[in-house]
């Protein structure tokens, strides 16, 4: 999978994270806010994760990654070159894959969406996106708006910026960059959603049926004793 990293270092790298990483994959999806960071045993990458309400054994929050690699391979490439993109000290974007001249492939995707209806919740499905099986994109969000039609929102952190009217300022950590790859994979997250809703729609009335069934048989029975 082709891709681009650039690289902005902390203007005080006296604490634990030194760097900031964002990561455009085949110029049309960028991951922003991977952190390189000064362990124990050097320096690692660090995916931008949330806070869950899940606590471990010794009560601490449990915390998940937002974006992924999913297989060995892709995770130390990626991480492997976001390391060397740090270590070099270079101000400009890295090109893996392809170079800044070269006409860049939009990844591949497949989806898993899941409708979710709850009374008062405006979370009306949940998606997983995955790059090319290399790359996986969690808590996409199907939201239901003011008007009839639902919309997509892609992953973000609360930051500690308020707006003019003292709401908290959220940040996007994945999203599309281009108008066209915007387009195209927002399209095909609701027709699937639209898809499996009707199928599940589907489901509900034949149980439903099968119910009735049961029940008429239940009173045949009983009617004949």
């Amino acid at each position: 999978m082709n891709y681009k990293i650039k690289v902005n270092r902390m203007k005080d790298e006296s604490g634990n994270i030194k760097a900031l990483a964002n990561v455009v994959f085949g110029e049309a999806l960028k991951v922003s806010s991977i952190a390189i960071v000064e362990g124990k045993n050097g320096l690692y990458v660090q995916m931008p994760s949330y806070k869950t309400k899940e606590v471990d054994q010794d009560g601490k929050n449990v915390y998940k990654d937002f974006c992924n690699p999913i297989t060995k391979d892709f995770r130390e490439e990626l991480y492997g070159n976001i390391l060397k993109a740090y270590e070099e000290n270079n101000t400009e974007e890295m090109y893996v894959g392809y170079t800044k001249d070269d006409k860049c492939q939009t990844p591949d995707y497949d989806l898993i969406v899941t409708p979710f209806e709850r009374d008062g919740n405006a979370i009306k499905g949940l998606v997983t996106v995955f790059l090319e099986e290399k790359f996986v994109i969690n808590n996409v969000n199907i939201l239901q708006g003011k008007g009839d039609a639902p919309f997509v929102s892609m992953p973000a952190y609360r930051s500690k910026q308020q707006d003019e009217n003292g709401k908290n300022v959220y940040h996007d950590v994945c999203f599309p960059v281009t108008k066209e790859f915007r387009e195209k994979l927002y399209g095909d997250i609701l027709k699937q959603y639209e898809k499996e809703k009707e199928e599940r729609g589907k489901k509900k009335e034949g149980s439903k049926g099968k119910e009735k069934e049961t029940v008429g048989k239940k009173k045949t029975k009983s009617d004949e004793n």
